[in-house]
């Protein structure tokens, strides 16, 4: 066997194991078809309070069990206690039966409905905050993020699109309801969701990143100039760096927000690709600051500085030596197998640490820091 076929069994093992833990595989009857999402009730949930709802959604032709696979959010919800779903698209006859959230040619199938539908049907079971619900997502995800942010406004506080920029006929027929808080992670040597846009023929079917921004820049009342900070290139093995740009002072508050990963291509940064930020705590650390009624907390808060991860780490999957940049204080780091069992523990400082794991046999294990576990693939020598 060899080391690539080893890492791919590793893989497939990994997403078994998340998907197979906690959450549980749901089944929704609607518009003729049984739709299917994965569901995640944080273990801090109380039905004596309201907990935000997160829909985390694939690209195209993939699966709710894939996106997971690439971002898995079950920390994040429990630490801060909302609701995970990530639903699962059907077959696209228009498109050969790839599974699509938008249909790729003439057809009355729209799953704005559907995702309408799903928040009503989980708000009746669970506690769920009205004025919280969020949404992300990669690729053609990301693209249908853009599409309930346009399409079902009323009901979306805040959304983060990964890997995709605004369809030409999202810009043109966009009607959103209120102030909304957006964020944008995108790489700009992306060839398949180009930073510039798509044309083709003299069509444009993709519109710029830039476009993309200034639309929402315009409809927020945001200022036109953006701040913007050159984030810490913790891992120069990647070919990447990340340039963070927010425009602020929206209406209610809001900001429009770019991760610019400059080098990036059609990735998820903190799983693949970039290794300096991690999407999914950026994801939730922007979109959290918000409701449906803008900022939730004070207009006083300066959102350019809104966290960055406090911690990173790579490369995963790891041989022997992992380098983990720590924003915190001095921090216990251990590490044990997926059953529990302790392997080993380090002290972190303030900064970056590289630890060597050349003692831990490959496999999968998990990493403790505080109250925060990483999953992480030791991969053969």
């Amino acid at each position: 066997m060899n080391k690539i076929e080893f890492n791919i069994i590793l893989l497939l093992i990994l997403f078994q194991y998340t998907v197979g833990q906690d959450f549980s595989n749901e089944t929704f009857e609607f518009d003729s078809n049984t739709r299917e999402y994965q569901l995640y009730i944080p273990s801090s949930y109380s039905e004596n309070s309201l907990s935000p709802l997160m829909f985390n959604f694939h690209g195209g032709n993939g699966t709710s069990q894939g996106q997971i696979a690439i971002s898995d959010m079950r920390d994040l919800a429990d630490e801060n206690n909302f609701i995970l779903v990530y639903p699962q698209a059907i077959a696209d006859p228009t498109d050969d039966g790839s599974l699509n959230w938008i249909f790729k040619g003439d057809s009355d199938h729209d799953d704005i409905y559907f995702i309408d539908a799903l928040i009503s049907e989980l708000s009746e079971e669970y506690q769920i905050d009205l004025e919280r619900v969020y949404v992300c997502g990669y690729s053609l995800g990301g693209e249908f993020v853009y599409e309930l942010l346009c399409r079902l406004n009323n009901k979306i506080a805040a959304g983060v699109a990964v890997a995709r920029t605004m369809g030409q006929y999202q810009y043109e027929n966009c009607n959103p309801q209120h102030p909304t808080a957006i964020m944008t992670i995108l790489g700009t040597e992306d060839y398949e969701s180009n930073y510039n846009g798509v044309v083709y023929d003299g069509i444009t079917y993709y519109i710029s990143a830039d476009d993309t921004h200034q639309y929402w820049v315009d409809f927020n009342n945001t200022e036109n100039d953006p701040n913007e900070t050159e984030l810490p290139n913790y891992n120069n093995t990647d070919g990447t760096t990340v340039t963070k740009r927010v425009w602020e002072n929206g209406d209610s508050c809001v900001v429009v927000s770019e991760l610019r990963v400059n080098g990036g291509g059609h990735d998820w940064p903190g799983s693949f690709g970039n290794m300096d930020i991690n999407s999914d705590t950026e994801i939730w650390n922007f979109v959290s600051n918000f409701s449906v009624n803008g900022l939730i907390d004070n207009c006083s808060l300066n959102l350019s500085s809104i966290s960055l991860n406090k911690i990173n780490f790579y490369p995963n999957p790891v041989k022997n030596e992992l380098t983990i940049n720590n924003n915190n204080n001095n921090e216990k780091l251990k590490i044990t197998d997926i059953n529990g069992r302790f392997l080993q523990d380090f002290d972190l400082v303030g900064g970056v640490n590289t630890i060597n794991l050349s003692n831990i046999p490959s496999g999968i294990f998990i990493i403790s820091i505080g109250n925060k576990t990483f999953r992480i693939i030791k991969s053969i020598n």
